[in-house]
C-alpha cells in the first residue's frame, strides 16, 4: 500500500471525486437511518452506537470503510438543522453553495498567519471584511469564530485603548461571553443594568454611567440568544455619546436583518457603535464558524499588531508583503472568507435579505398559532424569528419536561429560555425552507407530549 493521497495539488481533485461520492452517500444513508431532527434514545444510546461504529479509533492497520461508516454515524447521530422541526438554538442549516465553497477552503488549506501561505484568500478577505463593514457603518471588519470571539476581541480592543481600569456595563440580558471577557482580561467586575422588558433601560444605563467611574465600554444586544430582543440602540448610543462611552453591540444574532430592506430599521442606531459583533453562521446561512466584528476606527486594531520574524519582517513589509498578523489574535487561520463571499456574490442583498423575510415570517405565523390555541400561552410576539411559548397552565417542571420527552423520541428540537420569573419553550426558525404544515405539526408534537 502506498502512501496515501492528497487533497490539493495535480492529481487532488481525481482523489477527492470518489471520496466525495463516499461522503455524500454516507449523508443520504445516516440522514435516512435517522428519520427525524434529532436520534432517539438520549445521550447514552447515542454514545452506545457511535462507539460501535467507531470500534477502535487508532487501530494498527488503517480500514479503508472508515470514512463510510464514520460519516454514516455522525450523520445518524446529528442534529439536522436542516430538518423543520430541529428549531432550538441559532443554528442554521447551511447553505449548499456555502458548504461547497467552504470544501475549497479545506482543500487548499491556506493558513491566513502569512502572505505567502494565503495570497488570494488574504486578498479576497480585505475586500469581503470591507463590504461587510460598511454593512454598520463602520471602516474595518476582521473575522472571528463567532459572537464570542467578536465580544472578548471588541473588550480587548477597548482595554488597550482605554486602560485596564475601563469599566464593561451591560444589561442583564448580555450573552455571557461579555462578562466572562472582562473576567478573563482581567478588567474590574462589570457593571449590571437592568433589562426590565428584556431590553437594556436607556434611563438605568444613564444613571449607572453617571454613578460609576469611566472610562466605560456599554455592550448593548441586538438579537438576544432567549428571545431575539433588540436593545433601544439610538437612546443607547446617544447616551454613550453624551458620557464619552465607547459602544459596543453585540448583532451576532441580529445583524442579518441589515440584507432586508424590511427589517433593516430594525437596526437603527447601529452606526453609532465603535465595534460590531455579527455571525454569518446565524441570518447568514453559513458552515460554523462564520463571525466577524466591525471596527469603526482602524486605529483601534494596533492593539493586534504583533511582530514574528518567520511571519512579518519589517523588511518583508517594507518590501509590500502584507502583513496578517494584526487581523486576529490567532495565527493558524483558516479562509473562512471564501465561503461567505461566494454566499454574497451568489445570493446578492436580494437573495439573502429574501431568506431573512421568510424566517422571520415563520416567526410570525408560529407565534399567531401559538396565540390562537387555547392550550398555548405565547410570551410576546417575535422580534426576529424566535417565540417563546409554554402550555397554559403547565408548571416550570413539565415545561422542561416536555422538552426533554422530544428530545428523547427525537422528534422536535426545541430550546428553552427564562423570562418573567417563569420557564419557556423555545423555537428558533431558521430553516426558510420551513412551511406551514411543520410549523402546525410542532405544535401538535408539543400538545401531545404535555401531561394533562
Amino acid at each position: 500500500m502506498g502512501l496515501p493521497p492528497l487533497a490539493s495539488g495535480p492529481h487532488g481533485t481525481d482523489a477527492l471525486r470518489p471520496l466525495l461520492d463516499t461522503v455524500l452517500d454516507a449523508l443520504r444513508a445516516g440522514t435516512a437511518a435517522r428519520r427525524g431532527p434529532l436520534p432517539p434514545g438520549g445521550p447514552g444510546a447515542v454514545a452506545a452506537r457511535v462507539a460501535e461504529a467507531a470500534g477502535e479509533i487508532l487501530p494498527d492497520r488503517g480500514d479503508p470503510e472508515a470514512l463510510r461508516v464514520l460519516v454514516t454515524a455522525l450523520a445518524e447521530g446529528a442534529a439536522d438543522p436542516a430538518h423543520p422541526l430541529c428549531a432550538a438554538h441559532l443554528h442554521a442549516p447551511p447553505l449548499a453553495v456555502a458548504a461547497a465553497a467552504d470544501l475549497a477552503a479545506s482543500v487548499l488549506n491556506p493558513s491566513l498567519d502569512s502572505w505567502d501561505q494565503a495570497p488570494a484568500a488574504s486578498a479576497l478577505e480585505a475586500l469581503v471584511t470591507r463590504a461587510l463593514a460598511r454593512e454598520t457603518g463602520a471602516a474595518e471588519a476582521l473575522v472571528t469564530t463567532g459572537g464570542t470571539e467578536s465580544n472578548q476581541l471588541a473588550v480587548l480592543l477597548a482595554r488597550e485603548r482605554h486602560g485596564a481600569s475601563l469599566r464593561l456595563v451591560h444589561g442583564e440580558n448580555a450573552h455571557h461571553s461579555l462578562p466572562r471577557a472582562a473576567r478573563l482580561l482581567g478588567l474590574p467586575e462589570p457593571v449590571v443594568v437592568p433589562a426590565p422588558a428584556g431590553t437594556l433601560d436607556p434611563a438605568a444605563l444613564d444613571e449607572a454611567l453617571l454613578r460609576v467611574p469611566g472610562p466605560h465600554l456599554v455592550a448593548a444586544t441586538a438579537g438576544t440568544t432567549d428571545a431575539g430582543l433588540i436593545d433601544p440602540l439610538p437612546e443607547i448610543a446617544g447616551r454613550c455619546t453624551a458620557h464619552a462611552a465607547r459602544l459596543h453591540v453585540d448583532a451576532a444574532y441580529g445583524a442579518g436583518l441589515l440584507f432586508s430592506d424590511r427589517h433593516r430599521p430594525r437596526l437603527a442606531g447601529l452606526e453609532g457603535a465603535d465595534t460590531v459583533a455579527l455571525d454569518l453562521h446565524k441570518l447568514g446561512w453559513q458552515p460554523i464558524p462564520a463571525g466577524l466584528l466591525t471596527v469603526t476606527d482602524p486605529d483601534d486594531l494596533a492593539a493586534l499588531h504583533h511582530r514574528a520574524d518567520y511571519l512579518n519582517a519589517d523588511d518583508d513589509t517594507e518590501a509590500g508583503l502584507p502583513d496578517l498578523l494584526h487581523r486576529s489574535p490567532r495565527t493558524s487561520r483558516r479562509p473562512d472568507v471564501l465561503k461567505a463571499a461566494v454566499t454574497l456574490k451568489t445570493l446578492g442583498r436580494s437573495g439573502l435579505g429574501a431568506l431573512v423575510d421568510a424566517v422571520c415570517s415563520l416567526a410570525r405565523h408560529f407565534a399567531d398559532l401559538v396565540d390562537t390555541h387555547p392550550g398555548f400561552a405565547l410570551h410576546a410576539p417575535p422580534t426576529i424569528s424566535t417565540v417563546l411559548f409554554r402550555p397554559a397552565g403547565a408548571t416550570d417542571d413539565a415545561v422542561a419536561a416536555v422538552r426533554r420527552a422530544l428530545l428523547g423520541t427525537g422528534r422536535a428540537v426545541l430550546g428553552r429560555a427564562r423570562a418573567d420569573g417563569r420557564l419557556w419553550l423555545k423555537a428558533t426558525f431558521l430553516n426558510p425552507h420551513a412551511g406551514p404544515d411543520d410549523l402546525a405539526a410542532l405544535l401538535t408534537l408539543v400538545e401531545g407530549h404535555t401531561p394533562r
